[in-house]
């Protein structure tokens, strides 16, 4: 009986890893726009992956590198940034594992939801998940959910997207990524006290590459007009109605 239900589960697990090869399959090439899409901002760069403004401004290229691993720890605001930014200027994406990042939240930041693949449960193993869909997407964002994956397993993953040219982004721990990414909500600005509308959240970002020094910097999702940008301290332009910060925690 037990060997039956193994092999039933197995069964199932592969007939669901042979439909995703066969999307993948079905998928552009990266980077291609679909027949009447134009691009919002800046087309896909033969080496690097958009971002949200601020966080270019902190990363050593200004992007994140095609065929590598980002290790990502904090908010998911700014993981949904990530997203919103590849698959609205031409990419595709797909996050697995994590199925409260908001596909709303995504679209207010300019995400193009037909380019995005949202596996919120992956099964025991979403690793394996992750390395098929590397095969055809620029992106894919994956969630461990506490799992520890072993540093062996970590160079195949990481020779994949190498070779692939994708760029996976790792909810979690990961041995010897290729950068190290962090972000911590530190406050939130709204329109009177107590219970005023949320306008913007302010996060605090480190960022740690292989070589070269940590780089710290901030950033504000606000809210304007139905849609949610990303703004540096020093660009963002204060409503004269923000009234308190109120300080908070990630």
């Amino acid at each position: 009986m037990g060997s039956e239900a193994l092999s039933s589960g197995q069964g199932a697990r592969e007939r669901t890893l042979d439909e995703l090869r066969k999307r993948m399959a079905a998928v552009p090439g990266r980077g291609e726009s679909t027949a009447g899409h134009m691009p919002r901002e800046q087309p896909l760069r033969r080496d690097l992956l958009p971002v949200p403004p601020p966080l270019a401004d902190l990363l050593p290229e200004g992007g994140l590198p095609k065929g590598s691993v980002v290790a990502y720890t904090g908010a998911h605001s700014l993981l949904t940034g990530m997203l919103a930014a590849v698959t609205g200027n031409g990419g595709h994406a797909a996050v697995v594992g994590l199925p409260r990042l908001g596909l709303l939240a995504a679209a207010e930041m300019g995400a193009e939801l037909s380019r995005l693949a949202v596996i919120a449960d992956p099964g025991p193993d979403p690793a394996e998940v992750a390395a098929v869909l590397l095969d055809g997407l620029d992106l894919v964002v994956l969630g461990l959910g506490g799992l520890v994956v072993p540093p062996s397993r970590c160079r195949v993953l990481a020779a994949r997207a190498r070779n692939r040219g994708a760029t996976l982004v790792v909810a979690g721990e990961w041995a010897n990524p290729t950068l190290r990414l962090d972000s911590r909500v530190t406050g939130y600005r709204g329109l009177g006290p107590g219970r005023g509308r949320l306008r913007s959240v302010c996060l605090d970002v480190r960022v740690s590459a292989k070589a070269g020094q940590t780089r710290h910097g901030r950033m504000d999702l606000c809210a304007q007009l139905g849609r949610t940008e990303w703004l540096s301290p020093e660009t963002r332009t204060r409503p004269a109605e923000v009234a308190a910060l109120h300080e908070a925690v990630s």
